[in-house]
Parts: C-alpha cells; sequence; structure tokens
C-alpha cells in the first residue's frame, strides 16, 4: 500500500525551528516532485514549497523564502521542511504530497499521493 507521511510538527514559540519530514511507503520519492502544503482554520489550503523531482529545482511561497527549506535525502526516501524564524502566522496543518515526475505546482489536485498532515503551532 503506498503510503506518504508527514512527522514533526509541535508546539513552539515564535522565532523557533521545526523540521518536518515526509517519507514514503511503496513508492520512491527520487521519481517524484513533492510539495508541502499547510492549511489553517477557516483558511484555504495553501502550497508552502516544492521540490523537484530531479532535487535541480525547489520552490516557496512569498512568506516562507528565507526561512523555511526544502530539502530531499534519497537515501532515506524522505523530504524534508526545515522551518526557521517561526511566526504566529505559521500556525497550520501541514502537509506532504507527491508526484511523480510532476512539475512543481502550488496546487493540491496535481499531487496524486497525499499525506494525513502533521500540526504546526507557533505561539507568540
Amino acid at each position: 500500500q503506498v503510503q506518504v507521511v508527514e512527522s514533526g510538527g509541535e508546539s513552539v514559540q515564535a522565532g523557533g525551528s521545526l523540521r518536518l519530514s515526509c517519507t514514503a511507503s511503496g513508492l520512491r520519492l527520487d521519481t517524484y516532485t513533492v510539495g508541502w502544503f499547510r492549511q489553517a482554520p477557516g483558511k484555504e489550503r495553501e502550497g508552502v514549497s516544492c521540490i523537484h523531482w530531479s532535487g535541480s529545482w525547489a520552490d516557496y511561497t512569498d512568506s516562507t523564502k528565507g526561512r523555511f527549506t526544502i530539502s530531499r535525502d534519497n537515501a532515506k526516501n524522505t523530504v524534508y521542511l526545515q522551518m526557521n524564524s517561526l511566526k504566529p502566522e505559521d500556525t497550520a496543518m501541514y502537509y506532504c504530497a507527491a508526484a511523480r515526475y510532476g512539475g512543481c505546482s502550488s496546487s493540491w489536485s496535481d499531487y496524486g499521493y497525499r499525506g494525513q498532515g502533521t500540526q504546526v503551532t507557533v505561539s507568540s
């Protein structure tokens, strides 16, 4: 059974850091473009970052540029989202999603495999 699973979400103080992990079973993430999304209560899901399957390109939403870094470790079949200088407005459920040989997209529906999310809460 193919699964994409997020982990690493916690409650932290503003200014703190977290590293989220996206691991997969039943598929090799090195052939998948992986996107990170988030959804805060009462808001629409938004694309946060993505990394191309080749590893040669990554993209970020404007609000996370310079603070978040996406990376992949193919040996561990894992994609990471390092989040620094966290702000209360980063509070959300964070999801990862994978698209085989896909391009980076901020559209949730473009990803065929999607996780259940991990909660990030940033307090001021």
